[in-house]
């Protein structure tokens, strides 16, 4: 083997290293930025369960102002669920703990596994709604036909811009393919 083929040898296993340790380093990063969405945009830890429901609900109750908060609610078109808000709208006053219920209904005639997936509108007070309890925390099992009611509390920041008056809290179903698939197999 010639200097200048083994020169090109090693040049590509440099590069290959230095690729694998910029993947590693990524994948590495990828944690702490998990978390920060998990805990800023959903307001969950890690571990699925709510932020600090003690301090969300010491928050003081801004009897001043109302905010509208609409409900908003979609099912993906792979999951054979139907899915309703038990309201459409509901006025709330900043920092006070508040509950919503949902109703969800699987249409098929197996049990599935879903997902609730959360937004909030504007995206920029966002920051300002917390979850407390919700059954976007966890994926829900359906039995075939089965109906269930799921409650959601929140509270909203008082430091919520003045500008905002209406929020919109929609949630997404999605069909857990994997989890459905495995609670077939296991004959669960």
């Amino acid at each position: 083997m010639s200097a200048a083929h083994s020169d090109d040898h090693r040049r590509v296993l440099r590069r290959a290293i230095w690729t694998c340790l910029l993947a590693f380093g990524f994948a590495f990063a990828l944690v702490p930025m998990y978390r920060i969405a998990c805990e800023q945009v959903f307001g969950i830890k890690l571990d699925g369960t709510p932020l600090d429901a003690a301090k969300a609900a010491a928050t003081q109750v801004d009897l001043s102002r109302e905010i509208v908060v609409e409900f908003d609610t979609t099912v993906n078109s792979k999951l054979p669920w139907s899915f309703r808000a038990g309201r459409s709208s509901m006025r709330v006053h900043p920092g006070q703990l508040t509950e919503a219920v949902f109703y969800a209904r699987n249409e098929s005639p197996s049990p599935i596994i879903g997902q609730a997936v959360p937004s909030v509108a504007p995206s920029s007070a966002s920051i300002y709604f917390s979850k407390t309890e919700c059954f976007c925390f966890t994926e829900q099992l359906l039995a075939a036909g089965e109906e269930r009611e799921m409650p959601v509390r929140f509270v909203i920041d008082p430091d919520l811009p003045a500008d905002v008056e209406t929020l919109t809290l929609s949630y997404t179903f999605y069909n857990n393919d994997l989890a459905t698939a495995k609670l077939v197999a296991t004959g669960n």
